[in-house]
């Protein structure tokens, strides 16, 4: 096998084999696996997932709360996204705050770590899941929101979120 087919090989490997291979097996060798890993940490990158049962989740506004365990998404059978509605249990609150550890409450998802498209094409994803904390009818229960928010949020009809964040994303 020469230099330039070997490097074909790992490029039909490493993009799941889209090139016509007429026997439609590949030679892997030791030297084709150690440049997979080379590749940009190839099999390292972790893979996003939507909101689901028992995602914690950080809490960025004011009402007490710092950390979340999703128990049920409100939309969707495979779970939350940006804007979706949560029912969440807190798991970790602070001490004289809104909300209390144990209680169940709805939250509102304003940062997902899975990326979402955007109609103009571009892509929107963070580093985080956070959620901002409402009750039932859909108002904060805190008073101001940390950190950045999509402005998807406002055709899922959270204007308040809105007002209340530092910064629009």
């Amino acid at each position: 096998m020469s230099f330039a087919s070997e490097w074909t090989a790992v490029g039909r490997s490493l993009l799941g084999s889209l090139g016509n291979n007429s026997s439609g097996l590949l030679r892997t060798t030791s030297h084709d696996i150690m440049t997979k890993l080379a590749c940009g940490n190839f099999y390292s990158q972790q893979q996003r997932t939507f909101i689901q049962m028992r995602t914690n989740l950080k809490v960025v506004d004011n009402s007490g709360a710092k950390r979340v365990m999703c128990i049920q998404a409100l939309k969707g059978k495979k779970g939350a996204r940006l804007g979706d509605t949560i029912i969440a249990s807190v798991k970790e609150a602070q001490p004289r705050g809104k909300v209390k550890k144990g209680e169940v409450v709805y939250g509102v998802v304003v940062r997902a770590a899975m990326q979402r498209g955007r109609c103009d094409g571009s892509e929107i994803k963070f580093d985080d899941n956070a959620v901002v904390l409402v009750n039932k009818q859909g108002e904060p229960i805190g008073t101001r929101v940390f950190g950045p928010v999509p402005h998807e949020l406002r055709k899922k009809k959270h204007v308040k979120i809105l007002t209340l964040a530092e910064h629009i994303a």
